[in-house]
């Protein structure tokens, strides 16, 4: 039974190339290279929100199923699944989580949540009036916190989406197009 399916708009801009039936997004060469400069200009608030508590585990792990449910990426399903768990998260609520729903997801996290799939869903340039929401809702210090935590989930998922990609185009479509991660993992 499958529990988890990316489907990709074909409308959407996506940046890569989608040959065959890969059907994740993937990276671009100056995509790429603008997540790790941005990621390693701002290194020093990358350590601060790992180490310090200003967003619990707890959500840290939800936002990065939220927008691992968008791009689909394997690797940081199963990571981010453990590391949920590990936070006290339960499977039932990850499972949702992954097929993109916020059923469940604590009340106070729902518009940080949502967020996190409109980001990932526009490509990482969501509208105006959803950043300032999510301003509005938890503060600048903490909307800049999530927001660095999904650019870094970001580099982790399309990452991983690539390598796949680099996998199916060299093995003729036969390895790196799995789609039934939570198969796997539950």
């Amino acid at each position: 039974m499958r529990r988890f399916e990316m489907v990709r708009d074909v409308e959407q801009p996506v940046s890569g190339i989608v040959t065959g039936k890969f059907m994740k997004r993937t990276y671009g060469l100056r995509e790429f290279s603008a997540d790790i400069s941005f990621l390693t200009k701002n290194i020093r608030d990358v350590r601060r929100v790992m180490r310090e508590k200003l967003i619990p585990s707890a959500l840290r792990e939800r936002l990065m199923l939220s927008v691992t449910s968008v791009y689909g990426c394997r690797y940081c399903c199963w990571v981010h699944t453990r590391e949920a768990l590990r936070s006290g998260i339960e499977q039932e609520e990850i499972a949702r989580l992954l097929a993109g729903s916020m059923d469940n997801c604590p009340e106070e996290e729902a518009i940080a949540l949502l967020y996190a799939q409109h980001w990932a869903d526009s490509n990482a340039s969501p509208d105006p009036e959803a950043t300032r929401r999510l301003e509005q809702a938890y503060g600048d210090e903490k909307a800049e916190a999530i927001n660095l935590i999904l650019r870094m989930i970001r580099v982790g998922d399309l990452s991983g989406n690539t390598w796949d990609r680099v996998l199916y185009r060299v093995s003729f479509g036969r390895w790196g197009n799995r789609l039934d991660a939570l198969d796997s993992i539950f």
